[in-house]
């Protein structure tokens, strides 16, 4: 256990409140403290008074120089002198406030609030004469803080060895948590103890397509929580991660400590600076409620406003996909036997079918024809473009060019036939990792894309990343994918990545970077499973950043059903499947299922098909990480209202108090639950729908079944 002496304590206390610089948030209820010990910056954190970040050290350790030799993670003590975490004198502080309001272009509410206090510390280093600048901003909801580099004699190139961030918890703490990797967020979590954390670690990790596992280190967003009489949550993450590596935590769990590790590149290097330059925000979210938490747009807040002059093709989108079909091996994206080929030599023409081609002409159209009939807007194909036969695990590089189509998919018919029935067509760019090839082609794909009409792409990067060596985390490769987004604008094009890296908040910055998956998203179903409780941890971890396409809406979830004797399954009831369309934010709204599936319940199907993808409120109603979920959701521009609840591996009881309603109006709510007789396992097609009149005074109470839910759908009586 941590100890710490009654002396040390005291003095501690009389160092801050000689030295320190004191920083409080708009409300009061923080306050963060700053201060040099010995020529080393430090700081803290309280909450109504109570310590929640005990003194945390901060700073970064650099290279030698800008011209660094492989296998260079390798510190010399004579290193240490190049540092930029020690010998530091105060030479000046700025302070700052703002209190003001943004419209996102998609969100969840129409306004977001930004209200915070700030303290820029600027530091000197005298023995090299180097200056760094260290922001704090506290709002009503926790601490932000990132490093700024002034352009200077002495700072102009420098290369990052590793960022020592800081976060000491006085306490042992429940947290919920993934291993680190520099490649993949697709990881089931953990519940445990800090302390418990290595233990666990080795256990905690399956393959993946791309993987780099850091030891005893886990992912961000990191959810906490201190139990007892008096809770607290903490959410631990980053924010504006842009021409940087994302970062992951080191956990010392002894002390309770956690350390900024960043993604390293093929050569050791964690990041190339050049002055002036700001690294990403380091957040800590607190509350004493679960809901707060959630609720919190800080990430947001602390990302800069776009700079884009138009924004008017962004947009929210229902869509549909020839995807699920592939995932769980009724179809294939490949059209062809052959497992050797070379674009620009290879005749498709001339190669053997092998039958299961799901992007053909036919199937697409009948797609088209369901999607038209129900109202959504989109249809996403994969497998269109030619390069499939060989294009995984060969470390290929030319391995696709996004504009050829297979024999059997006409481009031009197809789209004008989705136009003719109002729907768009959502291309799909999979780059099997090789980013550099991707960055060659995308002024010719999006101008395929233009061409024909699509105004959305989802982008894709499974497998190692190309270059060779780089990783999906690494500073290049996040480079690539706002490389990409800015790309994508020039052409009016939004974008949903696969397999990239998690949003912390840029869709302020870049809003046609719509949604992203980075996390262990509905294809996981048919792959290794996901757990009845993953769906109420990722409001709180993944989401908390930006928006995920997670992909909901399976209604067979037995895959015995395609395949006799087959026991994957989607861990959830259908009911369930209804409520993530509101627990979880999708302005890119998929209904992943096959439409035989979706023919066979249209009275559920009803509610997808009604259900809004873009808010002007969000009440975050009940909450617990790893239990539940309840939230209500406004639509943008009516005065509709969507509620949905889910639960995790237990049966649970929640009554919905619907005071968030207008006064003097009734309404009228379609509710969506599970059967009496539901179950994730033995039953999860039982499920029940009735309507009833309701007023902001209404009350009713619900049963969810084991990895069950509900969803309610509400309008206005006229």
């Amino acid at each position: 256990m941590k100890k710490i002496t009654i002396g040390a304590l005291l003095f501690s206390m009389m160092f801050v409140g000689v030295n320190a610089q004191s920083l409080k948030s708009p409300d009061g209820k923080f306050e963060m403290n700053f201060q040099l010990k010995q020529g080393v910056p430090y700081y803290n954190l309280k909450y109504n008074g109570t310590v929640v970040v005990e003194d945390s050290k901060l700073g970064l350790r650099l290279f030698k120089d800008a011209a660094i030799k492989f296998a260079s993670e390798i510190a010399k003590p004579e290193d240490a002198k190049f540092d930029l975490n020690n010998g530091f004198t105060k030479r000046e502080e700025k302070r700052d406030a703002k209190n003001e309001s943004w419209k996102p272009v998609l969100g969840e509410k129409k306004n977001y609030i930004n209200n915070y206090n700030e303290l820029a510390v600027t530091l000197n280093q005298d023995a090299t004469d180097r200056s760094i600048v260290i922001k704090f901003r506290l709002f009503n909801e926790g601490l932000g803080f990132r490093y700024e580099f002034p352009q200077q004699k002495n700072l102009n190139y420098f290369v990052i060895r590793e960022e020592d961030s800081e976060i000491d918890f006085p306490t042992d703490m429940k947290a919920w948590w993934m291993v680190a990797d520099y490649d993949s967020q697709e990881y089931q979590y953990q519940e445990t103890k800090i302390s418990e954390i290595p233990g666990r670690w080795s256990k905690a990790a399956d393959a993946n397509a791309s993987q780099k596992l850091i030891k005893d280190a886990v992912q961000s967003p990191l959810m906490l929580k201190k139990e007892g009489k008096e809770p607290l949550y903490i959410n631990v993450a980053e924010a504006a991660v842009l021409d940087y590596p994302a970062s992951h935590l080191e956990v010392d769990a002894q002390n309770f400590k956690l350390k900024t590790h960043l993604t390293a590149d093929r050569q050791g290097a964690k990041g190339y600076i050049q002055t002036p330059s700001v690294t990403p925000w380091r957040t800590i979210i607190v509350a004493p409620k679960a809901e707060e938490v959630m609720d919190s747009k800080m990430i947001f807040n602390l990302n800069e406003p776009t700079k884009y002059t138009d924004t008017s093709y962004i947009h929210p989108t229902k869509y549909m996909g020839v995807w699920w079909e592939m995932i769980i091996g009724k179809s294939q994206w490949a059209y062809s036997t052959a497992e050797n080929v070379h674009l620009g030599k290879t005749d498709f023409a001339k190669l053997t079918p092998n039958g299961k081609h799901a992007a053909n002409n036919t199937k697409v159209k009948e797609y088209i024809d369901f999607a038209s009939e129900n109202g959504f807007q989109g249809l996403l194909i994969e497998g269109w473009n030619i390069g499939w036969e060989d294009w995984f695990g060969h470390s290929k590089e030319f391995v696709f060019d996004f504009i050829t189509p297979y024999p059997d998919f006409d481009i031009k018919m197809l789209n004008d036939y989705a136009h003719s029935k109002g729907i768009k067509l959502i291309m799909h760019h999979e780059t099997s990792g090789s980013a550099t090839n991707y960055e060659r082609w995308a002024d010719k794909a999006f101008q395929l894309m233009n061409k024909y009409g699509y105004d959305a792409v989802k982008t894709g990067y499974v497998g190692d990343i190309i270059p060779r060596g780089e990783h999906h985390y690494s500073q290049w490769t996040i480079n690539h994918f706002y490389r990409i987004a800015e790309k994508a604008n020039e052409y009016k094009i939004m974008v949903n990545s696969h397999e990239s890296v998690r949003p912390t908040g840029e869709s302020r910055t870049y809003p046609n970077y719509i949604s992203a998956e980075a996390a262990r998203g509905t294809e996981y179903e048919a792959f290794g499973g996901n757990n009845p409780d993953h769906q109420t941890i990722l409001p709180f971890t993944r989401w908390m950043g930006g928006s995920m396409d997670y992909t909901p809406g399976i209604f067979q979830t037995k895959l015995d059903y395609y395949f006799p004797g087959d026991t994957r399954f989607v861990k959830t009831t259908l009911a369930k499947q209804l409520a993530l369309y509101v627990t979880m934010y999708m302005p890119l709204q998929m209904a992943a299922d096959l439409p035989e599936n979706y023919k066979k319940h249209m009275d559920a199907f009803q509610f997808i098909k009604d259900v809004a993808a873009d808010w002007d409120d969000t009440k975050i109603l009940f909450a617990e990480p790893g239990d539940y979920v309840v939230t209500a959701r406004k639509a943008k521009g009516t005065e509709n209202w969507f509620v949905g609840g889910i639960t995790d591996e237990n049966k649970r009881d929640y009554t919905v108090d619907f005071s968030f309603l207008n006064k003097n109006q009734k309404y009228e709510a379609i509710i969506y639950e599970d059967g009496k007789d539901a179950d994730y396992i033995n039953n999860p097609q039982s499920y029940n729908i009735y309507k009833k009149q309701i007023t902001n005074k209404s009350k009713i109470n619900f049963k969810m079944a084991r990895s069950g839910g509900f969803a309610v759908s509400i309008k206005p009586i006229q």
